[in-house]
């Protein structure tokens, strides 16, 4: 497809209403206000700190939740694949019958070579029931029912979290192998910045229920300079974050022009990135040309 493959426009979530509470307040706001796009065949990064709204927004272009105010578009759920967190199998069929389910329930589209795959890699025995697989092994069941549907964008809320180091290196590698050879869309939580960086092109930031960066991270790395030195005015450039100890200065900022000073300057990896924005929430937000809904 082309175009962006999820667009949100003023989105929010709200979960319940206390009592007494008066309609509009930001209490129990999952999400407010986002308004952003993903281009078509990106690899995009969902991070945030816990409960910043990521698994909502998941949800959400899942077609899962409605939302309480605004809109999300994307394909159709014939068209995507979501594994949540707890990755919901049904625990009295087998792995055999649960992967036949995945056929029926996907005609025409179903990859049957690809689940077989998954699931082989893994050593698992087809007739073993799901409620007495690991949890890891759960997780290599559902994302085998995931890709094998073929989708135009794939959901993935924090899909390694069960997996052993070594699991989760060649079980990324077969997913991301598969998504550059299918052009699927992919976005993945998860809270392993090592895990994301080799393998996603794209990051939305979420935190405190709100979009704070958002395109593709060569973009935002190069839109960033990390300085250090003696301690001085950092005017007029925009400081993301800046601490000072005795006399020297660490600053992470979106330069307004040169960079003149007596500082050091280098472009940021993606974890300084990350860190300085989420310890900096009243920082600027970000996105991109191709990122702005």
């Amino acid at each position: 497809m082309t175009g962006p493959v999820i667009e949100a426009e003023g989105l929010g979530k709200r979960y319940g209403r206390g009592r007494g509470q008066a309609q509009g307040q930001g209490r129990g706001w999952a999400l407010r206000d986002c308004s952003f796009q993903l281009p078509a065949g990106r690899v995009c990064a969902l991070v945030g700190p816990n409960g910043a709204g990521k698994s909502t927004l998941l949800a959400l272009a899942a077609g899962l939740l409605r939302p309480t105010e605004g809109a999300i578009r994307g394909p159709g759920r014939d068209r995507l694949a979501y594994v949540a967190q707890d990755k919901p199998l049904y625990p009295q069929l087998t792995v055999d019958e649960t992967l036949r389910m995945g056929a029926e329930l996907n005609p025409g589209r179903w990859d049957a070579a690809t689940a077989r795959r998954i699931v082989t890699d893994g050593g698992l025995d087809p007739t073993t029931r799901v409620r007495a697989l690991s949890g890891g092994q759960r997780t290599r069941v559902a994302l085998a029912l995931a890709l094998a549907k073929r989708p135009e964008l794939l959901l993935l809320d924090e899909p390694m979290a069960d997996l052993d180091p070594l699991a989760r290196h060649q079980l990324m590698g077969a997913l991301m192998a598969d998504a550059a050879e299918h052009g699927t869309s992919v976005v993945m939580s998860s809270h392993i910045l090592t895990e994301l960086e080799g393998a996603c092109d794209h990051l939305l930031l979420v935190d405190g229920g709100r979009i704070r960066l958002g395109g593709p991270i060569d973009d935002l790395l190069a839109a960033h300079t990390l300085l250090t030195g003696p301690v001085a005015d950092l005017a007029p450039h925009t400081v993301v974050e800046s601490r000072t100890t005795g006399r020297q200065l660490t600053a992470l900022i979106r330069a307004q022009g040169r960079v003149d000073g007596p500082w050091e300057t280098a472009e940021p990896t993606l974890e300084e990135l990350l860190l300085a924005h989420l310890r900096s929430p009243q920082a600027p937000t970000l996105l991109t040309e191709g990122a702005t809904a």
